[in-house]
């Protein structure tokens, strides 16, 4: 690059550092704000916090840093324009390449820097995010329970602990389970314990009784059994229509979008938006560029 271009390059990669930085924390802002119920209303803590919203950033960036490359573009020709800098160089015979040189360089490096977060920095990302949503799902109910409280993690589903001891056990665990219409679950414990493993997190009950009701029964009546020890699957109480074992579009890496599973059932009920999804990760490292030039 010629004195000039590298001047020009400084401004308008000064200028579009000060964009990104100033949109990404705009829309960061926005978007913690919608995960403040991980510590108002499900105990989790800042940290977790403010890891869980810090890895959606690299598709926030991805998605914001095209616009600042436009902006920085427009505000760095139109100041230099302002000054007569344009004009001068212009009028001393520098052809327009001379100009839009240092523009395309950055939208050159911009462009790599998107595609290799689409490639392999988004899902990873994703995944980890995934994977921290499922950490939170399991360990709500131990979080929430407070002791002397109702607690509902969902519409039909309630705890209730009449205290906990130092070393974490639940004692005089009441749960109320009316999710299905058609049988009403109510487990009673003296005490309880959550244990989380490879296999999942589990809710394990010690001198327990449940009590069932089938609406269908016309007397009425109520079953109890009583157990020893008893074990829940802490999975069933997530929403009914997650998956934590297929990955959705956005955490497949691109080799896997390129040649889905034929096995796996995303791939084949959603080869539309997987599609999408491949064209969106190849088609956006070019924005930058289309932005410059126009």
């Amino acid at each position: 690059m010629t004195l000039f271009s590298r001047y020009m390059f400084r401004q308008v990669t000064n200028a579009f550092l000060v964009m990104l930085l100033t949109l990404t924390a705009i829309v960061w802002l926005a978007t913690a704000l919608k995960e403040l119920d991980l510590i108002t209303s499900q105990g989790q803590g800042l940290t977790l916090f403010f890891q869980m919203t810090m890895l959606s950033l690299p598709s926030l960036i991805t998605l914001i840093a095209p616009n600042a490359v436009l902006m920085a573009a427009l505000y760095t020709l139109d100041r230099m324009n302002g000054d007569s800098e344009v004009i001068v160089m212009t009028a001393a015979g520098a052809p327009v390449w001379r100009i839009g040189a240092p523009l395309v360089a950055l939208a050159t490096m911009v462009g790599v820097v998107i595609l290799v977060v689409n490639v392999y920095v988004n899902p990873a990302c994703m995944r980890e995010l995934r994977s921290l949503i499922t950490q939170v799902r399991a360990d709500l109910i131990s979080q929430v329970l407070q002791p002397g409280r109702f607690s509902s993690p969902e519409r039909g589903l309630t705890f209730h602990i009449r205290d906990r001891s130092p070393t974490g056990e639940l004692i005089g665990l009441l749960m109320h389970d009316e999710r299905d219409e058609k049988e009403v679950m109510r487990y009673m414990a003296e005490r309880g314990r959550i244990i989380s493993g490879d296999q999942g997190a589990f809710l394990v009950m010690f001198d327990c009784y449940v009590h069932r009701f089938n609406a269908d029964d016309e007397e009425k009546a109520v079953q109890i059994v009583a157990f020893d020890q008893n074990m829940l699957d802490l999975s069933e109480f997530n929403p009914k229509d997650s998956n934590t074992k297929e990955l959705r579009p956005r955490e497949r890496y691109l080799s896997e979008l390129i040649s889905p599973d034929t096995n796996d059932k995303i791939s084949t009920h959603y080869a539309g938006q997987i599609r999408s999804e491949l064209h969106e990760r190849l088609a956006t490292p070019l924005y930058p560029l289309v932005f410059v030039m126009v």
